[in-house]
């Protein structure tokens, strides 16, 4: 789990990087493996949001 900014503090860039290492590092080092669930995990939070929200709430978008 990444640590949260205020407890070491880096700049995004590092933060990024180290996020990426993680990922691919979950997935055996294969960084097509890693973009693959990277996606998924997307599409998973795409669709919780899409399903999750509040029907008053999106009555209200336009």
């Amino acid at each position: 789990m990444l640590a949260q900014p205020e407890e070491y503090p880096q700049s995004e860039s590092d933060r990024l990087e180290a996020a990426a290492d993680e990922a691919i590092a979950a997935c055996g080092g294969d960084m097509k493996s890693a973009v693959r669930a990277l996606i998924l995990a997307n599409e998973f939070l795409e669709w919780e949001l899409a399903t999750k929200v509040s029907a008053g709430y999106l009555r209200g978008v336009k």
